[in-house]
């Protein structure tokens, strides 16, 4: 109707008091007022590293990821450092495993390798996490022991992947982030740590990470894909939110210094449920198939990849993630997604 048009209806009088549009009329405004910010400082930078120099290889599921050798991972790492990403997190790629991911330890290995390459070039200004686990190690693609049955051994895992944390933490991690999802591997962990000398090293424990589709990205960069079975025996299961506040409590317990949920979107009310039951800072891990899938509706035309991207980070951040594990940060800090 044309505003100069007398209305059929009486005028109401508007109480001028309240009026919510006026905190959203600029972007200046929209910014002052902001509940929930987003840093360079809490984002975290995965990485795939490769044996050997000069290798790069592009990874086809992930658009505009690649797996590098660690001189490359040191340009790499100091160009993010640059654009203020300090926090790194590590998965080791080798050419061949075997049935103990013995490699998982081995001190001449692609992570421990790239800590001591990254702590060299640029010491105390970043931040380096080990992610602790035997499945890109093995030649089943299990994150533990095969019991010879289709199953996965847990206790006997354990001094595996605690052997592994101790050659992260001596090559230089200030994390290592267990994330096979074993009984009691961070209790087990933190002991080990500390018999070493080790005590300043700290756990980001995945303490729930879920039995997840959205995983299957990651498992073509990291070729860790299992051979047999799946991992729903030892990975949490979908529909259940006391049991990762509980997995959570039990972690913090043991000794975590802090605690992940991993995946991130379909996962929000769960880090919600973690970040009011603990104390400790929460990551939440914004994952491959949530990477790709926002690559994906770019790539089509069906979404504005930076507005996707800030929106997701978001809402990982306002569902209470202290620190987001994220594919996106370098992009979304270098084409400033973030504000």
């Amino acid at each position: 109707m044309n505003p100069s048009e007398e209305s059929p209806e009486p005028f109401i009088p508007i109480d001028q008091r309240f009026r919510p549009r006026r905190l959203r009329a600029t972007l200046a405004r929209r910014l002052m007022v902001a509940e929930t910010r987003l840093s360079p400082h809490q984002l975290i930078v995965p990485h795939f590293v490769l044996p050997g120099k000069g290798q790069r290889q592009p990874i086809a599921a992930m658009p505009g990821q690649s797996r590098v050798s660690v001189d490359l991972l040191v340009e790499r790492v100091g160009r993010q450092l640059e654009l203020g990403l300090s926090n790194h997190l590590f998965f080791g790629i080798v050419e061949k495993g075997d049935p103990l991911g013995a490699a998982a330890a081995d001190p001449k290995g692609p992570v421990p390798m790239a800590l001591n390459a990254l702590k060299e070039a640029f010491g105390e200004e970043v931040e380096l996490m080990a992610d602790v686990c035997l499945c890109e190690y093995t030649d089943h693609g299990h994150c533990g022991i095969p019991d010879g049955q289709g199953g996965i051994l847990n206790d006997e895992s354990l001094p595996r992947l605690s052997a592994a944390a101790v050659a992260y933490a001596e090559a230089g991690a200030d994390w290592v982030a267990p994330s096979d999802m074993m009984d009691h591997r961070v209790g087990h962990i933190r002991a080990s740590l500390d018999e070493a000398g080790l005590a300043d090293t700290a756990i980001l424990s995945y303490s729930a990470k879920y039995a997840s589709a959205y995983y299957g990205p990651f498992r073509e960069a990291a070729g860790s894909a299992p051979t047999f079975g799946d991992r729903r025996a030892y990975q949490m299961d979908a529909p259940n939110v006391r049991e990762a506040v509980k997995e959570s409590i039990m972690d913090a317990e043991e000794g975590a210094d802090a605690l992940m949920v991993k995946p991130a979107l379909a996962y929000l009310d769960v880090i919600r449920a973690v970040k009011e039951s603990t104390d400790l800072p929460l990551a939440a891990y914004n994952v491959s198939g949530e990477y790709s899938m926002v690559k994906l509706m770019a790539r089509e035309g069906l979404g504005d990849e930076g507005l996707l991207v800030r929106e997701n980070l978001l809402a990982i951040a306002r569902a209470g993630a202290d620190l987001i594990i994220t594919y996106h940060a370098e992009q979304a800090v270098k084409e400033e997604w973030l504000q």
